[in-house]
């Protein structure tokens, strides 16, 4: 149905080859047979957690990055390693950043942030009945964690206090899925 859209790969290089994110360099030809360039980054994927709580407060962390040189307020999450399953690895850094297991997990969605330049996916999944535990931050990792009530969540959206896309999406499917109004999709 869209094959009148796609791009066909003519060559590719990797024009750069790091401990975490790959670039690439492709020749690729169009619909129209003309030829163009493409660059773009290679990522493994990640998963995002949105941990609700019984009462309906949510957990968040405060994290410095590096890119933009400021801290953010962000829903947890992590890179996906290599052979791992998804939803382990949701569990896995749930319990690696704020020391939280779930007793309930749900498949939100997955979303694609960075589609022109990126390969980068982020499965999103609800975590519910949250028992506190210890933490075990990897050794380069630094950030707090913190409840809020959702809906002083979606003011800090509103006011722009919380940019980072994967926590403003995580935001509105709580809120509706807070609602009633959607609910995961069944597995």
């Amino acid at each position: 149905m869209d094959e009148h859209l796609k791009e066909t790969l003519v060559d590719s290089q990797l024009v750069y080859d790091g401990s975490f994110l790959k670039v690439r360099h492709d020749k690729v030809q169009l619909p129209n047979g003309a030829l163009a360039s493409r660059e773009y980054f290679r990522h493994p994927g990640a998963v995002v957690i949105l941990p609700l709580f019984d009462d309906g407060s949510v957990l968040l962390e405060r994290q410095f990055r590096y890119p933009l040189d400021q801290v953010f307020l962000e829903f947890p999450a992590g890179k996906i390693d290599p052979g791992e399953d998804r939803l382990a690895c949701a569990k896995r850094e749930l319990q690696e950043e704020t020391g939280y297991t779930a007793a309930d997990w749900q498949r939100v969605c997955v979303i694609h942030n960075a589609i022109a330049y990126s390969d980068e996916f982020l499965e999103i999944y609800l975590a519910r009945g949250l028992i506190a535990g210890e933490r075990k931050l990897d050794d380069e990792e630094f950030l707090d964690t913190f409840r809020a009530p959702l809906a002083e969540v979606l003011e800090w959206v509103r006011d722009g206090k919380i940019t980072d896309v994967k926590t403003i999406i995580g935001t509105f499917w709580l809120e509706k899925i807070a609602s009633g109004q959607w609910q995961p999709p069944a597995p």
